[in-house]
């Protein structure tokens, strides 16, 4: 038996949706990660970017468990003396929720060559409208 090995001219990006408000981030963010990377497709090859295009909508209702609201907390460093800024996550919330999904989402993909453009291929807005209708991405239901 040979080792099967994908080639890009094979590739085939499929469009999926999926709601944020239904599932704690932790679970939502483990599902749109495998989906970028294509891990759950039998043809998953480790140095081809064959995962999906993903669309995360309400991202404003995102559910978290226990004191994560207060608690959690989001760094930026400017490189500078005393550049170390700080948020919580009901800051974030408020400023920009769709940068909590993404920041999960990054720290579950491995941050190779293929980081940067399994990023760019999730899609992510804080209400129920998402300007991807004419691809027709298909509902994923999580747990």
């Amino acid at each position: 038996m040979k080792t099967f090995n994908l080639k890009a001219s094979e590739v085939n990006h499929k469009w999926v949706i999926i709601d944020a408000s239904t599932a704690p981030i932790g679970r939502v963010a483990t599902v749109i990660a495998k989906r970028l990377m294509g891990k759950y497709k039998p043809t998953y090859t480790p140095h081809i970017d064959d995962g999906d295009n993903v669309v995360v909508i309400n991202a404003d209702h995102l559910v978290v468990t226990g004191n994560k609201e207060t608690d959690k907390v989001y760094y930026r460093y400017s490189g500078f003396p005393s550049g170390l800024k700080e948020k919580t996550l009901a800051e974030a919330r408020q400023k920009n929720s769709a940068h909590i999904v993404e920041a999960a989402v990054s720290g579950m993909i491995p941050h190779n060559k293929l980081h940067a453009e399994r990023m760019k291929r999730l899609r992510v807005f804080g209400g129920e409208e998402h300007t991807h209708a004419p691809q027709k991405p298909v509902k994923i239901e999580v747990q």
